[in-house]
């Protein structure tokens, strides 16, 4: 993998006693009663619930959300002649090779580096995974010092979405009080399914809360990104993930901002999308519909051109994702929020509490 070019800005101190342990719903919450914390430019702060989302929106703006749902990705396994291992199953590519990380058995708290070409990891039912060579190119570990992740080829009795279906578990990080079925890492847009980890930021959405959204006159929308993992070692650029934008949420999302609205992305998955399918030769920036593998990296140096507000959850220090909000949000501003955040008590991760950032749209995406 590559390395940014740059690091956010954006800086406190890492959240780990304000990680959800699990999901809400185990705190005695539904979906949309976690947290809201709204950042607009001007730097107004002001908390609410998820539910309270469409009063902070205007008719006529466009609210895009992912539709890709979350695969069983996480499997045990064996490095043959090595011993147990936890595999994170990470993207499936066109042409049949799957991309895949090593992770320390039992808990898959550590990437394992020192894997190598030839290697074969042993699965249950009959089946295996060949290591092919590092991915996304070879040479391309971003320290130097091993390889994290790996294109494979899977054999085997069944097919590997099968074989997910009757082996897989979702994947999973040592934070988590306990297991969690995947029904808990789906959204209520999920039905594309080809999601390593869950597009979080969607979780807090119910039927209730986009009935609203569509009283209010804000128009939903939707692309499909198909995640990969999130374990990205500091300062590692995510990695390629596939997407797909309609013609029919280009038009929707080029209306918005054609009459002044904004364009309100949920998760750094919907901002990735909706800024690879920008039209190269529209100096204004629209969308044009688009699909295929994006390498795009959303970053001050090249910032979002046509989101313009985003739902989102809270990132770790130094993580590519942080990086993106503060492309979309400005660095001040998503200063603000964090430390409203931290000082408040916002949880962390994916079954965390989440923001609405608003920059003033009148400086543009990403202004500082």
């Amino acid at each position: 993998m590559s390395r940014l070019s740059a690091a956010p800005l954006t800086r406190f101190s890492p959240p780990d006693d304000r990680t959800a342990p699990g999901p809400p719903e185990e705190r005695g919450l539904v979906r949309d009663e976690v947290r809201l914390l709204v950042a607009a430019g001007a730097g107004a702060l002001s908390h609410a619930r998820f539910r309270d989302l469409p009063a902070h929106l205007e008719p006529g703006d466009v609210v895009v959300v992912n539709n890709s749902a979350t695969l069983a990705a996480e499997l045990d396994a064996e490095l043959v002649g090595r011993g147990p291992v936890v595999v994170h199953l990470a993207s499936r590519l066109d042409d049949g090779t799957v991309v895949v990380e090593l992770r320390s058995a039992p808990d898959a708290a550590h990437p394992l580096l020192d894997a190598n070409a030839g290697d074969r990891v042993a699965l249950q039912g009959d089946a295996a995974l060949d290591l092919l060579e590092a991915y996304p190119r070879p040479g391309s570990s971003p320290t130097g010092e091993g390889t994290r992740l790996w294109r494979a080829r899977h054999t085997g009795a069944r097919p590997l979405g099968q074989h997910l279906l009757r082996y897989g578990r979702p994947i999973a990080y040592g934070y988590l009080d306990r297991p969690y079925p995947l029904s808990a890492y789906q959204t209520v847009f999920s039905h594309r399914p080809g999601s390593a980890e869950m597009p979080s930021a969607g979780r807090p959405f119910t039927p209730e809360v986009l009935t609203r959204l569509v009283a209010r006159g804000v128009t939903v929308s939707t692309v499909t990104l198909h995640t990969g993992v999130s374990s990205q070692e500091t300062a590692e650029a995510p990695q390629p993930e596939w997407f797909e934008v309609s013609a029919t949420t280009a038009g929707a999302v080029n209306a918005a901002r054609a009459a002044g609205r904004r364009v309100v992305a949920v998760g750094t998955t919907v901002t990735r999308a909706l800024e690879s399918a920008v039209n190269p030769a529209e100096a204004a920036g629209t969308v044009r519909a688009a699909s295929g593998w994006t390498e795009r990296v959303v970053s001050r140096e090249d910032p979002a051109r046509v989101v313009t507000g985003l739902v989102t959850g809270w990132h770790n220090p130094d993580a590519s994702h942080l990086l993106l909000v503060e492309a979309v949000a400005g660095a001040a501003l998503t200063q603000l929020a964090y430390d409203e955040a931290s000082r408040h008590g916002y949880l962390w991760h994916e079954f965390g509490d989440s923001a609405l950032l608003l920059p003033d749209v009148a400086s543009g995406p990403g202004a500082t």
